[in-house]
């Protein structure tokens, strides 16, 4: 049976007219066309030296698109977005009306979603479906069912796991998981992405580890051997996310008062001589 469950803390922004794919597509990391009726586009918004801001899905419905983000970061997006319409045919609002469900297991047609828009999550098929609706859904899970499900896939969840102005995409798995396009053309922060991926310069990867002892708060440091090779981010019950530096993926890690041991997703693809 399909699980739904409703994510309180995603809120939604509209962009429509007629420019509005043109818009986007020159400030996002992947390629807005991806956007059609039944599959979102995973994107985020750069700084122009490539360093993370925001990341959102883009949901096309008729005529705008629809963008699924951190509700806490919804009006400062929007005002950024603001910012480079300039004389672009494009109208911006949050749509405040819609909410965000996040659907898995099973198929979307076993969920009563009615008038809802369902696109499938682009990210991995485990991942399943984006649902916006205007009318309350029947649930079949909660938003904490859904936070274990994707901490078990090494999906990131934001500024939960992401640092503004600091984090590079590549560190984040973007690129595995169908959130940049290398084909589609310059967009802010492009630049330094691009660069990062050709020239091999990753030296940390967020990934999933296992908590034994207390789940340490965000920001932890993570240390091996008494030297500090990373920091702890997202997490719930033994379970968690932490950026750690390429050289320590494979070993036993200490944070605070627990043992971390990661995990690497097969979705992952590291360095040849770190994955042996």
């Amino acid at each position: 049976m399909t699980r739904l469950a409703e994510l309180p803390e995603r809120g939604v922004i509209e962009v429509g007219g007629e420019g509005r794919e043109d818009f986007l597509q020159g400030l996002v990391s992947n390629d807005v066309t991806q956007a059609v009726p039944g599959r979102a586009a995973w994107a985020a918004l750069l700084t122009p030296q490539g360093k993370w801001l925001a990341d959102f899905f883009i949901l096309a419905d008729g005529d705008r698109l629809l963008l699924d983000c951190e509700r806490a970061q919804a009006p400062s997006l929007l005002q950024r977005l603001s910012r480079f319409r300039l004389r672009s045919k494009v109208t911006l609002r949050a749509a405040e009306e819609l909410s965000v469900y996040a659907a898995w297991d099973g198929t979307p047609t076993e969920t009563p979603t009615g008038q809802a828009i369902v696109a499938t999550d682009p990210r991995l098929p485990e991942a399943g479906w984006r649902v916006l609706s205007a009318t309350p859904l029947p649930a079949t899970a909660f938003e904490t069912d859904w936070d274990r499900h994707r901490l078990a896939l090494g999906l990131p969840d934001g500024s939960r796991d992401l640092e503004a102005e600091k984090t590079i995409l590549l560190e984040a798995g973007f690129d595995e998981l169908h959130g940049v396009s290398w084909t589609k053309g310059c967009y802010l922060g492009q630049e330094l992405t691009a660069r990062t991926k050709y020239r091999g310069l990753i030296k940390r990867r967020l990934v999933p580890v296992s908590v034994s002892g207390a789940l340490p708060p965000p920001g932890t440091p993570v240390l091996r051997n008494a030297a500090e090779v990373g920091t702890m981010r997202s997490g719930r019950d033994q379970s968690g996310l932490a950026v750690l530096r390429i050289e320590a993926l494979h070993a036993t890690l200490t944070c605070g008062d627990a043992t971390l041991t990661p995990h690497i997703p097969a979705w992952m693809v590291l360095p040849e001589a770190v994955g042996q």
